[in-house]
């Protein structure tokens, strides 16, 4: 069998998601007005994957906006986001459905009770075991997660299932059904199809702890991000963290660039650099210079040996990078 949507939803009813957008640039000015920039190779896969009804698979180190992609994403289409937010473990309870164990006790119970009198006419015994099993088991009972929610909505949500590679391999065939036919098959109550005019737009993300299996990624439009250049992450800043100035701006995305070169166990992501500038904009800093680098280094890193990596000599060097392209003022007393 197959489900119908269901009503109401929280949205309007609006166009399809293919009627949403018309180019690759209202993509791009869609998510500009949700302060997402993000370049033409992407907002391109982004076109398509809404064109041609395909997920959309995004790869890349953590830090570059996978997930807020997603989350501009849903602001900018005034749709529903649902997230499945995968970790080891995770299972088909947590993700699609569950039946709802509670009301079916209660139902067992009231029928144990008498509900039914199934002794007041003949044959009624076995009739009326078989509606309670069946109503134990009917579209009523079930519980819908993420996965489920996304097929049973009035309008096209977005779909986020947020760093694939956290959870086990076998949840990669599980998501296949969903990612090729936009349908779950629930064993007790049969199929479960989204309407192909309210069908999920489905992101995945994946941070490449483990490598996806290829079955999952042929189903999908595939897109590595990359940390944004200079101008781009320039531009961000400016967005994010108005309080800088431009000129501190420059500084901290100069510094941060030539952070992510080093041998580190995780470089700063861009939500690193927009609060390292934010916290230096708090602490009334004009420009970068070693002391506050040094104070600050864990707003930018998150582990204690890149921390004691990058202290000391190496800040100092880093500096006297940006010193040498003018981008930072030499010391006074020099």
């Amino acid at each position: 069998m197959s489900s119908s949507p269901t009503s109401g939803s929280e949205f309007d009813a609006s166009p399809s998601p293919a009627a949403a957008f018309g180019s690759v640039a209202d993509v791009m000015q869609a998510l500009a007005e949700q302060q997402y920039l993000c370049d033409r190779r992407l907002a391109t896969a982004l076109f398509l994957a809404l064109k041609l009804q395909r997920p959309l698979f995004l790869e890349g180190e953590p830090g570059v906006g996978k997930t807020e992609l997603a989350k501009a994403l849903a602001a900018a289409m005034q749709t529903k986001l649902l997230r499945v937010q995968c970790f080891e473990g995770l299972d088909m309870a947590q993700t699609a459905y569950e039946w709802n164990v509670g009301r079916q006790m209660v139902e067992i119970r009231l029928a144990e009770a008498g509900r039914f009198n199934a002794a007041d006419m003949p044959g009624g015994d076995k009739v009326d075991r078989d509606a309670l099993v069946k109503s134990l088991y009917s579209r009523d009972m079930l519980l819908e997660r993420p996965l489920l929610q996304a097929l049973t909505q009035d309008r096209s949500p977005v779909l986020l299932i947020d760093e694939l590679d956290r959870a086990d391999e076998p949840f990669d065939a599980y998501l296949l059904e969903v990612l090729a036919e936009n349908q779950i098959t629930v064993p007790e109550l049969g199929t479960i199809r989204a309407d192909p005019a309210t069908a999920p737009i489905t992101l995945i993300t994946s941070n490449r702890t483990r490598e996806v299996h290829d079955a999952l990624k042929r189903r999908c439009l595939y897109h590595w991000v990359e940390f944004p250049d200079v101008e781009q992450e320039r531009r961000i800043v400016k967005l994010k963290a108005p309080g800088a100035s431009d000129r501190l701006g420059l500084q901290v995305v100069e510094f941060v660039q030539r952070l992510r070169t080093l041998d580190l166990f995780k470089g700063p992501g861009v939500a690193e650099t927009i609060d390292w500038t934010n916290a230096l904009v708090a602490l009334d800093s004009l420009e970068l210079d070693p002391a506050s680098v040094h104070d600050t280094l864990g707003v930018l890193l998150k582990y204690q040996d890149d921390i004691v990596r990058v202290q000391g000599a190496e800040v100092a060097r880093l500096l006297d990078e940006l010193r040498a392209r003018a981008v930072l003022d030499a010391p006074s007393h020099l």
